[in-house]
Order: C-alpha cells, then sequence, then structure tokens
C-alpha cells in the first residue's frame, strides 16, 4: 500500500511559478510511476505529467510541455513538479497518484491517489 500527500499548492499570478510535493509512504514508492493530474471545476481529471520508476522517462500534456517539470527522489519517497510560466487555464485540484503501468496518461491505471492539493493562478 502506498498513501500519497500533496502539498505546495497556492494563489499565485499569471506568469508566476510553484512548486508541487507529494510525499509517499511505504517502502515500495520506487516500483511505481508516478503522476500528476489536475481537475478543474465542472470538468474532467486530466493527465499532467509522470516519471518512471528510477526516474529515467518523462511524459508530459501538451499543455505542460514547456513549462511544468516532473522530478522524484526515491530515497525520500518524494515526486515535485515544478511550474512555471502559469497561466489561469492550469487553475485545479493536482493530485498526485501511483501506477505500476506506463499507461501513464489513463487516470484509471493508477491505484493510489493524493487527496489533492489546490492551485489557482490569477490573471
Amino acid at each position: 500500500q502506498v498513501q500519497l500527500v500533496e502539498s505546495g499548492g497556492g494563489l499565485v499570478q499569471a506568469g508566476g511559478s510553484l512548486i508541487l510535493s507529494c510525499a509517499a509512504s511505504g517502502r515500495t514508492f520506487s516500483t511505481y510511476v508516478m503522476g500528476w493530474f489536475r481537475q478543474a471545476p465542472g470538468k474532467e481529471r486530466e493527465f499532467v505529467a509522470a516519471i518512471t520508476w528510477s526516474g529515467g522517462g518523462t511524459y508530459y500534456a501538451d499543455s505542460a510541455m514547456g513549462r511544468f517539470a516532473i522530478l522524484r527522489d526515491n530515497p525520500k519517497n518524494m515526486v515535485y513538479l515544478q511550474m512555471n510560466s502559469l497561466k489561469p487555464e492550469d487553475t485545479g485540484v493536482y493530485y498526485c497518484a501511483a501506477s505500476r503501468t506506463l499507461r501513464t496518461h489513463d487516470p484509471s491505471a493508477y491505484e493510489h491517489w493524493g487527496q489533492g492539493t489546490q492551485v489557482t493562478v490569477s490573471s
């Protein structure tokens, strides 16, 4: 079992930056692909970024490419999402999730989810 706790959300102006953190419990963290998803009010949860078990592979939604970076620190059981050049359309609840598959963009492939952290980008 893996428990995930996100932090780092907040209110930021357009063009600003935030770093989201996700702390994982358990000794099996390095066996999971880790992903970040977000959900805006009235919209479906959407893929943002994912990183493979050792961190050697990263995947991004088109909307995140070039602005966001996903990183992980396996000894510390942490995964991060560095977000730069934020836009109002990046507003939403951001979720950290863990999967044992490489179906990185599919929310149903993720077994464990955090409770989410709110990111609000003002124009």
